[in-house]
C-alpha cells in the first residue's frame, strides 16, 4: 500500500513538472522512470497471482486485532485494493491515463535504441559487429557512441518497457506510427516476458484479452495475432542465428583480448556490449524453453549454449584480471580528454544557474585531479557521488521550467553519459559485469540448467565448455537482496549443491573416459605377454620343418602393434575418439584452478583426482580377477603388466590437466600394501595373501604340490584330481618378483606375518603333542647312546607322523617365505640399491656380543628389506605371542628342548615312506621332507631366542639325537622300513647346510661322512636307473 501510494505521488509530481524524458539524453532519469513503472506493474500482476491473497490479508487483520486490540486502520483500503486489482492491467490502464504523455515520451525515445538492438544476425554479420580485427587501422581508436549506456542496455528490459508501457498508455498506439512499430517489433520478438525470476507473462494472450473489450481496437487485436504467429514461427530461428553469430564474435573478441589485453582500454564498450547481447540471448532461450508449444521445440533447444556462456566467462575473466589496465586508460581519458571537453561545453552554455554551475565545476575538478599514480598506488576510486550529482542535475534540468533545459543542450547530456560510462570503467567494473552478464536467473531454472549441462557432456565438441556451468553458480549470490536476507542460505545452498554436482559429473565423465582408455591399453599390453608368443613360435618351428598344421585358409593371427598402422589419416580408432573426448573434457577441468561459490572454494582438479583414486583402487582389485568360489586369481606378473599399463595412461593425464598423478599413485598403491584400504575394502595384499595361504600352500599340505629347490618354485605333482591352476606359474622367481613389486615391502611384511601366524598355530599343536609324550621324551633325551632303551621308548611315543607332518608344513611355509623374501630383495636391490647395500652391510657386521634386543632390531630391518637372517624376527614375534601364563618359563624352555628331541627321534620313520625318495633333478623329496631342514633350523633359532637358551647347544643336541637315530636304521634288515634310508640320510646334510649354527665338522663327529657320500651316490644311481 505504502509503495503504491509513493509511486502514485511520484508519478503525479512528474506529470505536474512536465519532466522531459529521452533515453539518449537524460539516460539515468528515463531508465529509472521506466524501471519504476515496470516494477509497479510487476508487483501488481504478481499480487493478483497469489490465490489465497484475500485469506492472507484477512488473517493478517485478525492477528493485528488480537495483538493490538483493533483492526489495522489501512485494512479497508488494502482490501479494496485487492478487489480493484483482480485484473491488474485493466485497472492500471485506467489509472495511467493521466500519465500517458510522460510515459509515451519516454517510450518513444527508444525508437533509435531498440530497433538498433533488435537486428537479425545477418545484419550484425554485415556490420561486422563486435569485431576488433575487421578494421585494423582503427583498432586502437576508442569505441565511441553518442548513446554509450544504451549500447549495453538489456534488451529484455527494453521489451518489458515497450510492451507493458504501451499497454498502460494504449491510446498512443492508434495515433503514433512510431509507437505502434516499436510495440509490434517487441511483440514479434518474444512469446513471454519475465516478471520476476522464473515467473513469466504471456504477452499476446494478455494484450488480446485487454483490448478485446475496447471499442475500435480490432486492428490492434489483429496486430497482436499477427505478431503472435510471427513470434512462434520466426523468433526461435532468429534468436538461434543470433546465438550462432555471438559464439563466433565472442570467441574472436576473447582470443584477441587474451593476446592483447591492452585493447580492453579503448574497446571496453565492445566487451560490455558483447556480454549484454549474449546474456539477453541466453535469458531469452531459458525463458522460452519452458513456455513454448512443443511443435516448435527444436528452435528452443541449443546444444551449443555452453560455448556461448564459456566465452562470456572468458571476457568476464579478462575484465577482472586486467582491471588495472582499464583503470589506467580511463583515468587518463577522464583527466586528459573528458574534463577538457566538458569544461568547454560548460563555458559555451548561454545560461548556467549557480547550482548547476557548481555541480558541473565539481565534475571538471574531480576529473582533472585524476592521475595514473593513483592506480599504481592501488588507491580505491569512488565516483558514486559524481554519478549521483549527475542524476540530480538531470532531474533539475529536465523539468519544464528549468533555467538550464537539458532538452535544449543534448550535447551536454550525451557527453555526461559518456563520462559516467568512463567513471564506471574506473571504480565499478564488478558492478558493470553484474549489470551486463549476470546469469543468476539459472538458479530458478534448475531443471533446464541440469538438462543443458547433460547435453553439453553428451556432445564431445561441447564438453570442453562444460566448466561454464559451475562458473555460472558463482553468479547466484548476486540475485539475493539485502531486504530479504533469509533467502541467502537457500540460494547459497543451491549454488553449492549444483556446483558440486556439475564438477562431480565432469570428473566422473573424465574418469570413465580414462577407464575406457586404460581398458584398451591393458588389452594391448596383454597381447605382449609371453604366453601369447607360443603360437607364433610354433608356426615358425613348423615352417622350418615344413610341417603343414592347421586348416588351409586359417586367418593369420594379427601381431601386436598392427593397430598403429594406418592407411590414411581419416581412419579414426576408438582409442582416438576416447583421447579426443578426454582432451576436450580435461581442458574444461583444467580451465579454472579454483572458483569461489558463496564463500566456498571449489577446485575442479581435486574432483578428478579423488575420482581417479577411487577408480584406480577398484580397477587394481578388479584386475586380480579373484573368484572366491573357484579360487582363481590372476598371475602376479599379468596383474603387474596391467597395472603398469594403467599407470602409463594415468601419467599421460598430466599432459591434459595439472594434477599430481604421483600423489594418486602413492595414495592408492600404498593402500594396496595394507590388508584393507581406507574404505575398509580388501586389497590385492589381502587377496593374494589369502590365495597363497588357503589355496596354494593348502594343496602343498595335501600332497598335490611339491617345493622344488632346484627350480625355486612350487610344482604340481601328477595326481588323480588335477588342480585348476599350475603352481609353478604362481610361485616361480618372476611371479614372486612381480608379487613383490605389487605388494611392496609393507604388503610382503603382511604376507610374512600371515605365514607366521599359520606357523605359530602349528607350533602350538606340536607343543601339545610334546606335553602328551613329555615323560618318554625326557628319558630319550638322556638315553640316546643306549640303543635298546631308545627303541623301547620310541615304541611308547604317540603321534610321531603328526609331528613330522606338522614340521614339514612349517618347512613348506618357510620355504615359500624364503622365495618371497628373495624376490623382495631382488626388487628392492633394483629400485634402491644403495639403501639395500647399507642395510646388508649393517646386518653382516653385527658384533657377536651385541645385545639380543639390538640384534633383533637389525634383523627386523634386514628382514623388511628381504635379507635372510640367522634368527627370523617375524617368527620370533609370532612364537612369542604363544607364551602361556599358566606354564612357567622353565617349563616352556623344557617343552622347546623336547620338541627338538621329538623331531630328531622321529626322522627314521620317514625312510619307510615311498614318497621320501630323494630326486637329484629337483634337489629334494616329492613329499617335501627336504623342507624339514629349514623348519628345524628356523624353529630352533626362534624358540631358543625367546627362551634365552643357546641355539648352538640345542642344535648340537638335536644333531646327536638325529644321527644316533638314523644310524640305527642302517642296521635294520626290514626292507620296508629302510626303503628310502639313503634319501633320509641326506636330511642331516641339508640341516647342516641350512644352519648358520652347525658345521660339517660337527656332523662328521656324529655321523660318518662316508655314509653321506654313499647315500648321495646311491640316490643319484637310482635316479639314473629309474629315468632310463
Amino acid at each position: 500500500m505504502e509503495f503504491k501510494d509513493h509511486v502514485c505521488e511520484l508519478l503525479n509530481t512528474i506529470d505536474v513538472c512536465q519532466v522531459f524524458f529521452d533515453i539518449t539524453v537524460n539516460f539515468d532519469l528515463t531508465k529509472n522512470y521506466l524501471d519504476l513503472i515496470i516494477t509497479y506493474t510487476t508487483i501488481m500482476i504478481m499480487l493478483s497471482r497469489i490465490e489465497e491473497r484475500k485469506a492472507i490479508i484477512g488473517l493478517y487483520n485478525y492477528s493485528h486485532e488480537m495483538t493490538h486490540g483493533a483492526s489495522d486502520r489501512e485494512y479497508p483500503r488494502l482490501g479494496q485494493m485487492i478487489v480493484d486489482y483482480e485484473n491488474p492491467l485493466k485497472k492500471m490502464m485506467e489509472e495511467f491515463v493521466p500519465h500517458s504523455k510522460s510515459l509515451s515520451d519516454a517510450l518513444i525515445s527508444l525508437q533509435m535504441v531498440y530497433p538498433r538492438r533488435n537486428l537479425s544476425a545477418e545484419q550484425w554479420r554485415n556490420a561486422q559487429l563486435l569485431s576488433l580485427i575487421s578494421a585494423p587501422s582503427t583498432m586502437l581508436n576508442p569505441a565511441q557512441s553518442d548513446t554509450m549506456p544504451c549500447e549495453y542496455l538489456s534488451l529484455d528490459a527494453m521489451e518489458k518497457w515497450i510492451i507493458f508501457g504501451f499497454i498502460l498508455c494504449h491510446g498512443i498506439l492508434n495515433t503514433d506510427a512510431t509507437a505502434l512499430n516499436l510495440w509490434k517489433l517487441a511483440l514479434q520478438s518474444s512469446s513471454c516476458l519475465s516478471l520476476y525470476r522464473d515467473e513469466v507473462f504471456h504477452i499476446h494472450k494478455a494484450a488480446e484479452d485487454l483490448f478485446v473489450n475496447i471499442r475500435g481496437y480490432n486492428k490492434r487485436i489483429n496486430d497482436i495475432r499477427e505478431c503472435k504467429e510471427a513470434a512462434i514461427s520466426h523468433a526461435g530461428a532468429t534468436h538461434r542465428e543470433r546465438r550462432k553469430f555471438l559464439r563466433s564474435a565472442l570467441k574472436e573478441l576473447a582470443t584477441v583480448l587474451s593476446d592483447q589485453p591492452g585493447l580492453l582500454g579503448p574497446k571496453a564498450l565492445f566487451v560490455f556490449m558483447a556480454l549484454s547481447f549474449a546474456r539477453d540471448e541466453i535469458i531469452w532461450l531459458l525463458r522460452h524453453a519452458d513456455n513454448i508449444p512443443k511443435k516448435v521445440a527444436d528452435d528452443f533447444m541449443d546444444k551449443h549454449i555452453a560455448e556461448l556462456i564459456f566465452y562470456m566467462e572468458e571476457l568476464r575473466a579478462h575484465v577482472r584480471k586486467y582491471g588495472p589496465v582499464m583503470q589506467r586508460y580511463y583515468v587518463q581519458y577522464l583527466s586528459g580528454f573528458d574534463a577538457v571537453v566538458l569544461n568547454e561545453l560548460v563555458q559555451n552554455l548561454s545560461v548556467c544557474p549557480e547550482d548547476e554551475s557548481i555541480i558541473m565545476s565539481s565534475f571538471v575538478n574531480t576529473m582533472t585531479s585524476l592521475n595514473v599514480k593513483q592506480v599504481e598506488d592501488g588507491e580505491v576510486f569512488d565516483f558514486r557521488g559524481m554519478r549521483l550529482d549527475w542524476f540530480r542535475l538531470q532531474a533539475y534540468t529536465s523539468v519544464s521550467k528549468a533555467s538550464l533545459s537539458l532538452a535544449d543542450h543534448r550535447e551536454l547530456g550525451k557527453m555526461m553519459n559518456t563520462i559516467i560510462f568512463h567513471t564506471k570503467m574506473v571504480d565499478s567494473l564488478v558492478e558493470m559485469l553484474v549489470e551486463t552478464s549476470d546469469l543468476s536467473i539459472f538458479c530458478f531454472y534448475s531443471r533446464a540448467f541440469e538438462k543443458m549441462f547433460q547435453q553439453c557432456l553428451e556432445l564431445p565438441s561441447q564438453s570442453r565448455y562444460s566448466i561454464s556451468f559451475p562458473l555460472i553458480c558463482t553468479h547466484f549470490m548476486s540475485c539475493t537482496h539485502e531486504l530479504c536476507p533469509e533467502e541467502r542460505h537457500h540460494i547459497g545452498d543451491r549454488s553449492l549443491s549444483l556446483c558440486n554436482m556439475f564438477l562431480d559429473e565432469m570428473a566422473k565423465q573424465a574418469r570413465n573416459l580414462i577407464t575406457d582408455i586404460c581398458t584398451e591399453q591393458c588389452t594391448l599390453s596383454d597381447q605382449l605377454l609371453p604366453k601369447h608368443c607360443a603360437k607364433t613360435i610354433s608356426q615358425a618351428v613348423n615352417k622350418k620343418s615344413k610341417k603343414q598344421t592347421g586348416k588351409k585358409g586359417e586367418p593369420e593371427r594379427e601381431k601386436p602393434g598392427v593397430e598403429s598402422m594406418r592407411k590414411n589419416r581419416l581412419v579414426v580408432t576408438n582409442l582416438d575418439k576416447l583421447h579426443t573426448a578426454l582432451s576436450e573434457l580435461c581442458f574444461s577441468i583444467n580451465y579454472a584452478p579454483n572458483m569461489v561459490v558463496w564463500e566456498h572454494t571449489f577446485t575442479p582438479r581435486e574432483y578428478l583426482t579423488s575420482h581417479l583414486e577411487i577408480r584406480f583402487t577398484k580397477s587394481i582389485v578388479g584386475m586380480t580377477m579373484y573368484n572366491q568360489a573357484t579360487q582363481e586369481i590372476a598371475k602376479p606378473s599379468e596383474l603387474l603388466t596391467s597395472v603398469r599399463a594403467y599407470m602409463t595412461v594415468l601419467q599421460s593425464i598430466e599432459n591434459y590437466v595439472q594434477i599430481d598423478i604421483t600423489r594418486v599413485f602413492n595414495n592408492v598403491l600404498l593402500q594396496q600394501t595394507q590388508h584393507l584400504d581406507s574404505h575398509g575394502e580388501p586389497t590385492i595384499t589381502s587377496l593374494y595373501t589369502n590365495w597363497y595361504l588357503e589355496t596354494l600352500l593348502r594343496q602343498v599340505s595335501n600332497g598335490h604340490i611339491a617345493y622344488f629347490p632346484a627350480m625355486k618354485a612350487f610344482v604340481n605333482l601328477p595326481t588323480e584330481n588335477e588342480l585348476t591352476f599350475n603352481a609353478e606359474e604362481y610361485s616361480d622367481i618372476s611371479e614372486m618378483r612381480a608379487l613383490s613389486e605389487l605388494l611392496g615391502p609393507y604388503g610382503m611384511k603382511f604376507l610374512s606375518e600371515s605365514l607366521m601366524w599359520h606357523i605359530s598355530s602349528q607350533v602350538a599343536e606340536l607343543k601339545k603333542l610334546v606335553v602328551e609324550n613329555v615323560e618318554v621324551l625326557t628319558q630319550m633325551r638322556t638315553s640316546f647312546d643306549k640303543p635298546e632303551q631308545m627303541q623301547a621308548l620310541f615304541k611308547r611315543l604317540s603321534s610321531v607322523d603328526s609331528v613330522l607332518k606338522r614340521m614339514t608344513i612349517i618347512g613348506v611355509i618357510l620355504s615359500f617365505r624364503s622365495l618371497a623374501q628373495e624376490a623382495l630383495r631382488d626388487v628392492l636391490s633394483y629400485h634402491i640399491p644403495f639403501l639395500v647395500s647399507s642395510v646388508e652391510d649393517f646386518k653382516d657386521h653385527i658384533p657377536r656380543e651385541t645385545d639380543m634386543k639390538v640384534a633383533m632390531n637389525v634383523y627386523e630391518l634386514s628382514s623388511a628389506a628381504g635379507l635372510p637372517c640367522e634368527i627370523d624376527p617375524a617368527l620370533v614375534v609370532a612364537l612369542s605371542s604363544q607364551k602361556s601364563e599358566t606354564i612357567s618359563p622353565e617349563e616352556e624352555y623344557k617343552i622347546a628342548c623336547l620338541l627338538m628331541v621329538f623331531v630328531a627321534v622321529s626322522l627314521p620313520t620317514l625312510a619307510s615312506n615311498v614318497m621320501s625318495q630323494y630326486s637329484p633333478a629337483i634337489e629334494g623329496h616329492c613329499n617335501n621332507i627336504h623342507c624339514l631342514a629349514k623348519a628345524i633350523n628356523q624353529i630352533a633359532a626362534a624358540l631358543f631366542t625367546i627362551h634365552k637358551g643357546s641355539i648352538e647347544d640345542r642344535l648340537k643336541e638335536f644333531l646327536a639325537l638325529a644321527s644316533s637315530s638314523l644310524l640305527k636304521i642302517g642296521q635294520e634288515t626290514d626292507k620296508t622300513t629302510t626303503r628310502n634310508r639313503e634319501s633320509v640320510y641326506l636330511l642331516l646334510d641339508m640341516i647342516v647346510q641350512e644352519s648358520p649354527f652347525l658345521t660339517m665338522d660337527l656332523l662328521e663327529s656324529c655321523f660318518p661322512y662316508v655314509l653321506l657320500r654313499n647315500a648321495y651316490h646311491a640316490v643319484y644311481k637310482q635316479s639314473v636307473t629309474s629315468s632310463a
